[in-house]
């Protein structure tokens, strides 16, 4: 039988941390992408190749580096849209959807799964990931049963006064609730870099387990030791806070399953002595 030439894999370049983990997922590397730098510290998980060529800030992209690495499909959110008709000028471009208030973004993390492997003509790869993740976070779930018994509060603190709260609507609390495990914090969350719940209001949530992700400013951590408030806490001073390192709180498939692998491992290992 003739044998058919192999279609060569598409370069793709990611503007989006989002879209750079599905492509990572769907076993596809993007041949640039943006923020490295801080991809690695933050994301940790997926690793990117250190030949992946960095195109600098997302917020301001380096279009004309973008246009020397050739792409044949730019990778880019909602987030993004004020550079969507520059970007079409130099490759056709995905624009996938992830995080909308009020809306869980882990069904949309798988969603894009499907929807980048059917622009890259690898619906396979889609299947295989999804399964892969599913069965992942099956196995996890089943690991945090035992821990079921209380809400769950998802904090990110900022100061020895303010702390983001991740609701229903972010990553990680869109994949607690794939876990089994119920969200103490019923709103939902303020997507932004500030900080701006109190951390008075975890007085409000009382029986929660407390889990802070990412790297608390020592600053923080000098000012939490003097804090009365902190200590009276019942999560602090009954010994309930749990300790996560940073994650990505804007990735896809690839954080979820970080964040869930780690939150099993931080019940596992118990309560965190001191922040």
């Amino acid at each position: 039988m003739p044998l058919r030439a192999a279609r060569p894999a598409p370069r793709l370049a990611a503007i989006d941390w989002a879209m750079l983990e599905t492509a990572v997922a769907l076993g596809h590397m993007p041949v640039a992408a943006c923020e490295l730098i801080r991809f690695r510290q933050d994301a940790v998980e997926p690793v990117i190749p250190e030949n992946v060529t960095d195109l600098g800030l997302r917020g301001a992209p380096n279009f004309e580096l973008l246009q020397l690495t050739r792409p044949d499909l730019i990778l880019t959110s909602p987030y993004y849209t004020q550079y969507q008709t520059r970007l079409e000028r130099l490759a056709p471009v995905v624009n996938l959807p992830f995080f909308e208030p009020g809306q869980p973004p882990l069904p949309k993390a798988f969603a894009a799964l499907d929807g980048l492997a059917a622009a890259i003509d690898d619906l396979p790869a889609a299947r295989r990931a999804s399964d892969d993740a599913n069965a992942a976070l099956d196995a996890i779930a089943r690991e945090l049963t035992p821990w079921q018994d209380r809400p769950v509060c998802l904090v990110n603190i900022g100061d020895a006064r303010h702390m983001r709260v991740f609701g229903f609507d972010s990553l990680f609390g869109s994949t607690l609730d794939r876990l089994g495990l119920a969200n103490a914090w019923q709103g939902g969350t303020s997507f932004s870099f500030m900080a701006p719940v109190p951390i008075q209001r975890l007085a409000e949530m009382p029986e929660a387990r407390l889990i802070n992700i990412g790297t608390i400013p020592p600053e923080a951590q000098r000012g939490l030791r003097r804090s009365v408030l902190w200590q009276a806490l019942p999560q602090v001073a009954e010994g309930r806070v749990h300790q996560l390192p940073d994650i990505n709180a804007f990735g896809a498939v690839p954080s979820a399953l970080r964040f869930a692998r780690l939150l099993a491992g931080a019940m596992a290992s118990g309560p965190v002595a001191a922040l």
